[in-house]
């Protein structure tokens, strides 16, 4: 039997290895979670890192308000 869309989808994502930018915990540093090839990508260019940053402070800023999702806006547009 073959695999669905979503079925497949899912395998992509749980390959994928996630982190932070700096490999410590998100409660501790209040960091997004992303994709590795993601953050290598971003912390390349001088407006990936901007885009990281801000992303940071978006994710800080929620959890501060007692959030546990924030809308950094990272992963907006990705098909994975």
């Amino acid at each position: 039997m073959a695999k669905t869309k979503q079925q497949k989808s899912l395998t992509r994502w749980t390959k994928q290895k996630w982190r932070t930018a700096s490999g410590k915990k998100s409660s501790e540093t209040g960091e997004v979670y992303a994709p590795s090839k993601t953050i290598s990508k971003l912390k390349s260019t001088k407006k990936g890192k901007k885009k990281l940053a801000a992303a940071n402070a978006k994710k800080r800023a929620a959890t501060k308000k007692g959030k546990q999702h924030a809308s950094h806006g990272l992963h907006k547009g990705k098909n994975r």
